[in-house]
């Protein structure tokens, strides 16, 4: 694929935009950003909050551990340590450098700061808005579709920032992502100059490598990685261990930033930690490594783009399919195999649910890399799944569309049913 063409330019700018650094759950830290972007145009430390956010934030928000907090977890400790501490010009890093003495005072900044929260009702399954207060002045910002996609910044009935929000069906797409497909991440992928993506892969390496290295060393949460290492140290067991003890140290607590793919970082240590494992495992060499990675990452990412950011879809079986394909190329193959890998991972594991961020993402995430490694060893033996078995169709496009409705349509119901429960206890 030439350097200039359309194709080969959009994945590019697709992996710049997708794999960006992020610290925490993606979910509270942008209410945490949204809350210190507020502050910052209040002027001064809020004394009173409120929060309205679409029910798959609340979902996401209600269990995690919010990272530099003490432990505590859910919206007030996470739009208190925003407004209280927080960096509003770090993005989803805006509370990795909070001070010890804020840190200090957050038990107390909470305890003494109401915070309402309101559910909005909106079309944008990613959405948020916090105001904040002090005296008799007020600022409000609103985040909407994107985790750091700022749409409104006001003061005192003064609007500082607006953008017009999309009509939303629960798609968050750029142009870039409709371009995408396996066959043409697969030739990106082979014919990419690694000059244009080194720093993105490497800067995903080291951090969700390092990650899942603290979920292994430490006690966070159910320990899935720690306990998959008991049952044995074969290649697929140490990938998904891998995965998984990144996402014990994610879901729980854990202050260390990982790269994040699709809008989470879940998506991203599931897309990178097994591939990462294999080509050591398989000893492939760095531009191996790339290559797979590249597979991996925009495969995610294009299984994502027509389900939405938000979704009772759980987004770690876009990305074990992913993790799926780049191991198949890292085995040898090549667009055949990726794409009847994708297909069979997908027809195994579509239905896992999500209910919120917390401890179990990680076993979910090992279930899904699992079924990724399993579809290409399926394939690697003579056998598939065919058009008519389920949502299978012929052609892995069409059957990435079928999935793709199932999350963002046939689950939509599921979706508000999962919200219900999970606010009613």
């Amino acid at each position: 694929m030439k350097r200039d063409s359309i194709i080969y330019q959009a994945c590019l700018d697709t992996l710049r935009r997708e794999l960006v650094c992020a610290m925490g759950c993606t979910e509270p830290i942008a209410l945490a950003y949204c809350a210190a972007v507020a502050r910052a145009a209040l002027g001064a430390t809020p004394e009173r909050i409120a929060v309205e956010a679409s029910g798959n934030i609340i979902k996401n928000v209600k269990s995690v551990v919010v990272p530099n907090t003490g432990g505590r977890r859910g919206i007030a400790a996470a739009v208190c340590a925003g407004a209280l501490g927080g960096d509003e010009s770090a993005g989803l890093e805006v509370i990795s450098h909070i001070s010890e003495e804020a840190k200090a005072a957050l038990g107390a900044y909470i305890e003494n700061t109401p915070v309402e929260l309101t559910p909005l009702s909106s079309e944008h399954l990613l959405d948020m808005i916090v105001t904040v207060y002090r005296g008799s002045s007020r600022a409000k910002v609103r985040i909407t579709d994107e985790h750091t996609h700022i749409v409104l910044i006001e003061r005192d009935g003064v609007i500082l920032h607006q953008e017009e929000t999309q009509a939303a069906a629960g798609t968050e797409s750029s142009s870039g992502d409709s371009l995408l497909s396996v066959e043409n991440i697969c030739d990106f992928a082979c014919t990419c100059e690694l000059e244009d993506v080194r720093p993105i892969l490497d800067r995903q390496i080291e951090l969700n490598t390092a990650i899942a290295e603290e979920g292994l060393r430490r006690d966070y949460g159910a320990n899935i990685g720690k306990v998959l290492l008991k049952t044995g140290n074969d290649l697929k067991t140490r990938a998904r261990a891998f995965a998984a003890a990144g996402s014990d140290a994610r879901m729980n607590g854990s202050s260390m930033p990982v790269v994040i793919c699709s809008g989470s970082g879940n998506q991203g240590m599931t897309a990178s930690l097994p591939v990462i494992v294999y080509a050591e495992g398989l000893g492939a060499s760095r531009e191996q490594l790339y290559r797979a990675l590249l597979i991996s990452n925009l495969v995610t990412i294009h299984a994502k783009s027509s389900i939405g950011r938000l979704s009772a879809y759980c987004g770690a079986v876009s990305a074990g399919a992913g993790a799926g394909a780049g191991i198949a190329w890292l085995h040898g193959g090549g667009v055949r195999e990726i794409a009847h890998t994708i297909v069979n991972a997908l027809a195994i594991t579509s239905g896992i649910v999500c209910d919120g961020a917390k401890s179990s993402c990680a076993a979910k995430i090992a279930m899904a890399v699992e079924a990724g490694i399993f579809g290409y060893e399926m394939f690697r033996n003579g056998q598939q799944f065919y058009a008519g078995d389920g949502l299978v169709v012929k052609g892995v496009e069409n059957s990435l569309a079928n999935f793709g409705r199932l999350g963002r349509i046939g689950m939509r119901e599921t979706d508000h049913e999962i919200i219900r429960m999970m606010t009613e206890c």
